[in-house]
């Protein structure tokens, strides 16, 4: 497979592709609707809108779309509406799950349901963040900026895995990752870089596999180059990384807000630990984002 460069290159990975089945909890919401008829309009999903039929119907008509392209399950009450998208997902019956008008409470309550929901035992949960950044040449994957708030050594090493299974099926065979702390000296004061030290010693004995893995790294020169040969440093990522692991949810969050703000950069996002990929977007993200987080979706799920 050819590497995925840019959000906008999701659409011609996804031709010839069985369409994956996207069930939307609580679907009455006007932004989710339009990007969810975008991705099936465009033929990379099959859409499957959980809520009150009526109200959807309505907002179909009001936006100029027809409905008739989805398939609509009613169920007007908010939480069961998540319960029975994640149920459709749980039963095989689709492929891809996503966050409408539901609380994000009921939202993951019903993923984390423990008799129909998506969570294998043990598993964790993170944000996987894929961001295309006008100046940096090729998609840059990070996490976790939504989820988890102070990440263990454990749930690191599961985000550096995950990322990097990612990766592998955006098309980069090797990714580089770097483990980023606020700088490259690993010290027992500073926490962080004791677990990036760890982490990038288990890549080298094989714990990690399919990717080149370095930390600590403060950010300057994991996206740099320059800024390594200034500082006189060498590291297998050479400036270049395929993916950021972050610290805490602190450094992942202001980081993807000032390239998505500041940078003009686009933004898919998705959740993964459970049995298939988790749509959870913020009600701040473009158009544009939630449609190719729908994309990143259906190309993360497995065929």
């Amino acid at each position: 497979m050819q590497e995925i460069k840019r959000l906008t290159d999701l659409e011609k990975a996804l031709k010839g592709r069985r369409k994956k089945r996207l069930a939307v909890a609580y679907a009455q919401d006007p932004n989710t609707i339009m990007a969810v008829h975008r991705a099936v309009d465009e033929g990379h999903v099959e859409g499957i809108l959980v809520g009150d039929k009526e109200k959807i119907l309505s907002l179909c008509k009001e936006k100029g779309i027809d409905s008739s392209i989805f398939s609509i399950v009613h169920e007007p009450d908010e939480k069961k509406s998540g319960l029975k998208a994640v149920e459709l997902v749980h039963n095989g019956e689709a492929d891809i799950v996503m966050k409408g008008l539901i609380s994000t409470i009921y939202y993951m309550k019903a993923i984390l349901n423990k008799e129909k929901g998506l969570l294998p035992k043990g598993s964790t949960l993170t944000h996987i963040a894929v961001l295309d950044i006008p100046t940096y040449d090729k998609l840059l994957i990070v996490s976790d900026v939504a989820i988890i708030p102070e990440p263990t050594l454990q749930q690191k090493v599961d985000m550096t895995k995950y990322c990097i299974d990612a990766a592998h099926k955006l098309g980069v065979e090797k990714p580089k990752v770097a483990i980023i702390a606020a700088n490259e000296k690993v010290s027992e004061k500073m926490p962080p870089t004791m677990d990036a030290a760890i982490i990038s010693k288990m890549a080298e004995r094989g714990q990690i596999k399919g990717a080149i893995v370095d930390g600590p790294l403060a950010l300057d020169v994991a996206i740099s180059k320059e800024a390594c040969e200034i500082k006189g440093l060498k590291t297998p990522v050479e400036g270049f990384a395929d993916i950021l692991i972050f610290p805490n949810i602190e450094t992942g969050n202001v980081f993807y807000k000032s390239t998505t703000i500041l940078a003009k950069g686009l933004l898919a996002g998705i959740v993964v630990g459970a049995k298939a990929p988790v749509v959870l977007t913020s009600r701040a993200d473009s158009d544009d984002s939630k449609y190719y987080s729908i994309l990143l979706g259906a190309v993360l799920a497995n065929e």
